[in-house]
């Protein structure tokens, strides 16, 4: 069946279109028919980037005042191309939602009772839910007769303890606020999870596992046995390790102090934590590693000083999830910078020899973008790269919930 995985931002569409099934799903033979973005929404030059399986990409301006029009674009886009030809060749749209709260432990299929319950979220992620529900209204209006799925960026950290999500905070704010550590990147942990215990031809619960997403937004992940038991991030994304432009953990009497001698606004507080921060703050560079470790090879003091406190903050978490775990199987990471900065990884676990962990520096040199053992025999726990693919494992519960079949 065909399944129309879509992720909406604020002004972009991210789109694929998956051909999957139970048979292929267990055979890792799905495909790809078409992936692509609609970028710049609500502005004059909205441009849909797109490619047909392996075919080059081809970039084309549209018109897209909202996400309605920019799915009507992506659509009309796919059926030109030849990859669809009507609206009824998607049995089900898989819609990635930041933040389920604590009403929602699974993917989940979006009737009215589940769409009040994401909109009562919102507030909770108020630059994220929104625009994903925006998704989800278009493409319920395009494909009236597809199943509409919610797969949750929380959903998979709602089995970490109390002890480890709760704040030190007075309870009502946990009561009357919900105030806790909920966590986020749960879709990319689970699927390098599932795919470390099929590597090794076992089950997630076998393991115990430290998975590492670090791109743009960074996380690190205690699993136990099939359960994320801690995560870094928390109530927002803002929590945890250094990212790209969020400065990760902060003392709040900092930021109390700047507000009160009145040198940012709230509004201006919000935004330079979410996009002024992290390594574009401390490098004044970028807020892709791959600049800035271009700047540092030619000698830039701030982009050497960015790079180390990234992979300082990571080890750090990492350590404490060996705490945390008691003990742990293997290190997983993932994501743009996990999957491709060699020099980032070999940083963070030299930095991690006390713990007994070892890479092998020719296998880590290897493994760019690709699924490797980078760990030398005799290390104390094993060590991966592992690309991560949500759109798949969004497909997966799509069709699953499409064929009745229950949602992980």
């Amino acid at each position: 069946m065909n399944i129309l995985v879509l992720n909406c931002g604020s002004s972009s569409l991210k789109f694929q279109l998956i051909e999957t099934s139970p048979e292929q799903m267990a055979a890792r033979s799905d495909r790809v028919l078409v992936r692509g973005e609609v970028e710049a929404i609500g502005e004059a030059g909205a441009l849909l980037t797109a490619r047909v399986e392996t075919k080059p990409a081809e970039k084309e301006k549209v018109r897209a005042p909202d996400h309605r029009s920019a799915l009507n674009a992506a659509f009309e886009w796919m059926t030109a191309r030849g990859a669809l030809k009507d609206v009824n060749e998607i049995q089900g749209v898989g819609h990635r939602v930041v933040h389920g709260g604590e009403d929602f432990h699974k993917s989940t299929v979006i009737d009215e009772a589940t769409l009040r319950k994401i909109q009562a979220c919102s507030p909770l992620a108020p630059l994220h839910n929104p625009h994903n529900l925006e998704g989800y209204f278009a493409s319920r209006e395009r494909f009236p007769h597809a199943l509409q799925v919610a797969v949750f960026d929380t959903a998979f950290h709602q089995t970490v303890p109390p002890h480890a999500y709760l704040y030190g905070l007075p309870w009502a704010w946990y009561e009357d606020q919900h105030i806790r550590r909920y966590g986020f990147h749960g879709t990319s942990h689970r699927y390098v999870m599932g795919r470390f215990a099929e590597l090794r031809q076992s089950s997630p619960k076998a393991f115990r596992l430290i998975t590492c997403h670090l791109g743009n937004g960074c996380s690190v992940c205690a699993i136990e046995h099939g359960k994320s038991v801690d995560t870094s991030m928390g109530f927002t994304p803002l929590e945890g390790l250094l990212m790209g432009t969020r400065p990760g953990d902060t003392d709040p009497g900092a930021l109390i102090h700047l507000l009160k001698a009145g040198r940012l606004t709230v509004g201006e507080m919000e935004a330079a934590l979410n996009y002024q921060s992290g390594l574009l703050g401390l490098s004044g560079i970028s807020a892709d590693m791959r600049e800035i470790l271009k700047a540092y090879q030619q000698g830039e003091a701030r982009a050497k000083l960015a790079i180390d406190v990234f992979c300082y903050r990571a080890a750090k978490q990492i350590a404490a999830y060996f705490a945390a775990l008691g003990e742990a199987d293997a290190v997983i990471f993932t994501g743009g910078i996990g999957e491709n900065a060699t020099e980032v990884r070999l940083q963070i676990c030299r930095r991690l020899g006390a713990l007994g962990l070892e890479v092998d520096d020719v296998a880590n040199a290897r493994a760019v973008g690709i699924e490797m053992d980078i760990g030398r025999p005799g290390s104390r726990a094993a060590v991966w790269v592992i690309p991560t693919d949500e759109e798949r494992l969004i497909a997966h519960d799509t069709m699953r919930a499409v064929l009745g079949m229950p949602c992980a």
